[in-house]
């Protein structure tokens, strides 16, 4: 069996595709992968033993644009991903079997995979961008009506206009040319009537939450074998377990200096930290020995040996302190973030800081609640039951389906 793989993201878009070709290719299928042409996601798909193929610009380069995106700039990529996959899937699908999506709005792949006559699946790693009564858009917040749900369906009608509005005259245009006809709702087309959801039953409960037929997998996660520096081992030996803070792929644009929020926040409750510079670049403010700061380490290894896990919120680094028994300390930014700091919160697994922009005090008090021990015992005890087979069961599922 062929299986085509196709993303376009943020390393939590990417990372989760090269862990389900790796368990796809131990169960002998063959694997292409198209995703941005950034050089860790070449890296994340080496470890699967799968080659980029490169679809569309780099994400790094878009996400750390000195400027916020405007939304000619949203108009912009919409048109050039649409392009960039009518232009790369044909020819990475030649000979597939199956078409698996991801990635923020894959628009266009399902009608590659039409004109090839091939199997389409769009997987998810939240269900905030599926269709629902229950909750809002991603980033969109509802107004309370008399019934509960007047406004949210009218928040994702007005969702599904606005994606029509950024897709629909490119997709239509590339359809075109290829012999198919136009679409009148492009979201309704990627969903499709049966979207799998890649994330974990505890963590990602979806019943009576969306209409959608749901096929929910577990989580997707690589295994990273990779040894902790020699000097990171060293801070960690040193004293008690410190506070990891990292914000992952977000550009944390509206705050200012936070790397000296998150030092004067951790140094506040008397802990030592680890900050990871992440994209953005996020910088220690002094040499005292009661702070480290890394690049890309394996969060399976260093989790574990942490007091707590601050970050922006996305489904992977939620999923990875999980699994890991961390308490955790979300500063959600966008999207599907604020969903899963609120679930963080309900779990009683750790805090979700109120907004997007933290201060030194606001840190602290949200990371008071993380390090104590009724939300470690907690932790602890959701982590016993986070699956960690996600992957293989979606590998199974593609190979036994066809």
């Amino acid at each position: 069996m062929r299986v085509l793989l196709s993303s376009w993201g943020s390393r939590g878009d990417i990372e989760p595709l090269a862990a389900l070709a790796l368990r796809l290719r131990e169960i002998g299928a063959e694997v292409r992968a198209c995703a941005p042409p950034d050089e860790e996601f070449a890296a994340l798909l080496a470890r699967a033993a799968v080659t980029l193929i490169p679809l569309g610009p780099s994400t790094r380069s878009v996400a750390t644009r000195l400027k916020a995106p405007s939304a000619d700039d949203a108009f912009r990529l919409a048109a050039e991903l649409v392009a960039a996959r009518f232009e790369t899937l044909p020819a990475a699908a030649e000979g597939c079997d199956v078409l698996v999506a991801t990635g923020l709005m894959p628009a266009g792949a399902r009608s590659v995979a039409e004109s090839l006559g091939i199997r389409y699946v769009l997987a998810c790693f939240h269900i905030f961008g599926l269709p629902s009564r229950h909750f809002p858009p991603a980033a969109r917040p509802g107004r309370q009506s008399p019934d509960g749900e007047t406004d949210n369906r009218v928040l994702w009608r007005q969702d599904a206009e606005r994606v029509n509005a950024l897709y629909a005259e490119p997709l239509n245009r590339h359809r075109a040319a290829i012999g198919l006809p136009p679409l009148d709702d492009v979201r309704d087309h990627v969903l499709t009537d049966q979207v799998w959801l890649a994330a974990d039953p505890v963590l990602a409960p979806w019943k009576d939450l969306t209409d959608l037929d749901i096929v929910q997998t577990g989580a997707w996660i690589l295994p990273d074998e990779r040894p902790l520096p020699d000097a990171l081992e060293a801070f960690l030996a040193a004293g008690e377990p410190p506070v990891y803070a990292g914000f992952g792929s977000m550009a944390m644009r509206t705050s200012i200096d936070l790397g000296r929020v998150v030092v004067e926040a951790t140094r506040a409750l008397g802990r030592r930290v680890i900050l990871s510079r992440g994209w953005a670049d996020l910088a220690l403010t002094d040499d005292q020995d009661d702070c480290f700061i890394v690049g890309d380490v394996n969060h399976q290894a260093l989790f574990p040996r942490v007091a707590a896990v601050v970050h922006h919120g996305g489904a992977g680094t939620t999923t990875a302190a999980a699994l890991a028994g961390a308490p955790q300390v979300l500063v959600p930014q966008l999207v599907d973030q604020p969903h899963w700091a609120r679930r963080v919160a309900e779990l009683g697994i750790g805090a979700a800081h109120d907004g997007p922009v933290p201060t030194s005090g606001s840190l602290a008090s949200a990371l008071g609640t993380a390090v104590a021990p009724k939300t470690r015992a907690r932790a602890t005890a959701v982590a016993a039951k986070v699956r960690s087979d996600g992957a293989t069961v979606a590998a199974r599922r593609l190979i036994e389906s066809r």
